[in-house]
């Protein structure tokens, strides 16, 4: 492995000419880091670590197709990670004073999905109609004929063939952020897609893809497959269907790369307590990250809730 440049500074080796991007690899997740010409970073922005070693590059890897654009600016996103470490009241004090100054604005190598999906199916279709029954009942002792209405199902067998379009599937090329963390951040705006220029990239964090395309088209696939089930059940005819089957062939697949902008805040609040992680879409502004809680802050509140009550349950006996 190549050496620890703590501050970042490229290796002896390898290094970048005057005016082209650096290649850095973060030790702390794996992220492959390119850093415009002029920038260098202290922290990786998806698990601040600051140990970044320069890996050589690599001819062989693909350029992204297609690029996204920031909207969000660096202002708009310190107010929203600020009123975000601010919010949660139950957070650790430590994470409440975070320094959120740290946010970047990077952008991320995603893979676009789309294909063709041709599913067989096999389910029961059930049709509900209403009956009119009539029945004795004991009203005062005596007995009274009435009448009621019942819905009753009827069930048949159907199968057949359903073939829809798959698209905007985003699987995340970067080891440093998950597909999960991708998706609580989309949608994604594609009527804003251009032409990817380098030139996009100057003045920010851009990373290459650190994950492989055939291991992203795989886990692209599985969400496409996914979604298969949901829409065959909006596509069921009848009021009711069970025992739905089926069958998927996914044909005529596209995999694109592309740069997505993302704004990441990483925060470590205390030596022992794991990374947190905020995530904004540098298109629309959504953002998701997962708060820490404070255990303490919890039992004390309802030890304090408790002691209210029991309070002013006494003051009503007096």
């Amino acid at each position: 492995m190549d050496a620890v440049a703590p501050h970042m500074q490229p290796a002896p080796t390898g290094h970048a000419s005057p005016g082209s991007a650096l290649s850095l690899r973060c030790e702390g997740c794996g992220a492959q880091i390119q850093v415009a010409a002029g920038l260098r970073t202290t922290k990786c922005p998806y698990c601040a670590s600051p140990a970044v070693v320069e890996r050589p590059a690599d001819p062989n890897r693909a350029d992204p197709e297609f690029v996204l654009g920031f909207v969000v600016t660096h202002e708009r996103a310190l107010e929203a990670a600020r009123a975000w470490v601010k919010r949660p009241w139950f957070a650790p004090r430590a994470f409440r004073k975070a320094d959120i100054a740290d946010v970047r604005g990077i952008y991320l190598p995603a893979y676009l999905y789309s294909a063709e999906a041709h599913a067989d199916y096999e389910a029961e279709i059930g049709e509900n109609y209403t009956v009119v029954e009539t029945y004795t009942t004991t009203v005062n002792g005596k007995t009274v004929t009435r009448t009621r209405t019942r819905t009753v199902t009827e069930w048949r067998s159907l199968a057949g063939q359903w073939a829809a379009y798959v698209d905007e599937v985003f699987v995340t090329a970067s080891r440093g952020l998950s597909d999960a963390e991708l998706d609580h951040i989309e949608p994604f705006d594609l009527r804003a897609l251009r032409r990817f220029s380098p030139k996009v990239l100057a003045g920010w964090i851009a990373e290459d893809p650190s994950v492989e395309a055939t291991e992203c088209r795989g886990r692209a696939r599985e969400q496409a497959v996914a979604a298969i089930g949901p829409r065959l059940e909006r596509h069921m005819p009848g009021d009711l269907h069970r025992s739905l089957s089926y069958q998927t062939q996914l044909r005529h697949e596209d995999l694109e790369l592309l740069m997505l902008p993302v704004w990441v805040l990483a925060i470590r609040y205390a030596k022992d307590k794991p990374l947190v992680r905020l995530v904004i879409n540098g298109q629309t502004g959504k953002l998701w990250g997962k708060s820490p809680l404070s255990w303490l802050k919890i039992v004390a509140s309802i030890v304090f809730a408790i002691a209210v009550i029991v309070a002013i349950s006494l003051v009503l006996r007096t």
